[in-house]
């Protein structure tokens, strides 16, 4: 089958990777003009590492990713109260690494070897599924008529938009927005910690990384609308609201005009009954974006575009049959990543002075690794199992 794949993020290169390896013909469109850079830092770890493994690309994410050695959590003034390793939340110092997402794309990117066609600089504009064919129309003009489309475009997908209705029909806004930038030649430094510091409302996080590169997460609570294509409006919300909060925040703001990787949304999840439409699919943050809360949307994309991948191969030409058996195997474990993020907001900006000192007081406890388990239960364990599958032209 002919599938076009919306979207060269994490998702949509995966799931070309395995349709390739499948025997169908995947196309790839992007609506940026090249490979996006920027974003923020993703920990990779649990079946999304397996799927990664299975694509034999986890010595490349480890050189172009990062092992942080630990987590530290500072007062105003940057003495540390709290530290705890990293290794010890995902449940392994092996099978985890920490990489910028734009890399973490890039690396399955490259992983197609140039073998999937790939539209840069178009994206689709209208869909029309006749149950036979999708003919597909681009904003270029140019149309082409596939066996399927998979929207694998993100938190604000055109796909789902086209197909399934407007965005707010199912996204959950979680009254939080993210902003992440990297900036060279900053001090002070501690390289590969995670340096943390929050007050009421906000959380800023400063990650030192090889080369002199450090990068700033920020997550701020803000229930309004948000300018969503400016980012010069972008920076001044954020340099208005954190005005005067203390901390590294001040000299942060001063050094984000001087980035040109400034990564900016509000952090949301999507919620929907059902990922599939006729020849029309969703992989990834299209389908069911968990939120950067979950700290898991990479790897959870990675885990459904192998799924989806695997039951097209045995499904013998039956679309409609593996997009059922992809949503019944998936639908739920996904769920329930999306459930664990409930109350997670605390973390990362606390409402008030009480969620703060709550906040402050379990980052004391997750120095213990028998604390950090049961604190954070089964938000960071993957109990899915991923299909076995034997691709066209393997071995068993």
């Amino acid at each position: 089958m002919k599938v076009l794949v919306v979207g060269v993020g994490v998702a949509g290169p995966t799931l070309a990777y395995w349709l390739l390896r499948a025997g169908h013909e995947p196309v790839l469109v992007e609506r940026a003009p090249a490979l996006r850079r920027g974003g923020h830092l993703v920990d990779f770890w649990g079946a999304g590492f397996d799927v990664a493994e299975k694509m034999d690309i986890v010595a490349e994410l480890r050189r172009r990713g990062h092992r942080f050695t630990e987590a530290r959590a500072v007062t105003s003034r940057g003495k540390g109260f709290a530290s705890f390793t990293p290794g010890a939340i995902v449940g392994s110092d092996e099978r985890y690494v920490s990489i910028p997402r734009s890399d973490l794309a890039a690396t399955v990117h490259d992983a197609l070897e140039g073998r999937v066609e790939t539209i840069f600089d178009d994206t689709v504009s209208t869909l029309e599924d006749d149950g036979v064919r999708v003919r597909v129309t681009f904003e270029s003009g140019y149309e082409r008529e596939v066996d399927l489309v998979v929207g694998a475009d993100g938190l604000h997908s055109r796909v789902r938009r086209l197909v399934f209705g407007p965005q707010e029909r199912f996204e959950r806004r979680l009254g939080i927005v993210v902003c992440a930038f990297d900036v060279t030649g900053y001090g002070p430094r501690d390289d590969l910690v995670a340096v943390m510091y929050a007050g009421i409302g906000f959380q800023l996080v400063r990650l030192s990384m090889p080369g002199d590169v450090t990068m700033f997460l920020i997550t701020l609570r803000h229930a309004g609308d948000v300018p969503e294509t400016d980012p010069v409006a972008q920076q001044d919300l954020l340099r208005e609201r954190l005005a005067g909060a203390g901390g590294e925040t001040s000299a942060a703001l001063e050094a984000m005009s001087s980035s040109d990787s400034f990564y900016f949304d509000r952090v949301s999840q999507i919620r929907m009954p059902a990922w599939t439409r006729g020849r029309v699919g969703l992989v990834g943050d299209a389908a069911a974006c968990p939120s950067l809360l979950a700290g898991q949307g990479s790897a959870l994309a990675m885990i459904e575009a192998y799924v989806l991948a695997a039951e097209l191969a045995g499904s013998g030409g039956d679309h409609a049959g593996a997009f059922s058996r992809y949503e019944e195997r998936l639908a739920s474990f996904v769920r329930a990543k999306q459930d664990g993020v409930r109350g997670l907001g605390v973390a990362f900006a606390p409402r008030n002075r009480g969620q703060l000192i709550l906040r402050n007081a379990v980052l004391r406890l997750l120095g213990q690794p028998f604390v950090a388990a049961r604190v954070m239960g089964t938000s960071f364990r993957d109990a899915v199992e991923l299909p076995v599958w034997t691709p066209a032209g393997s071995s068993p």
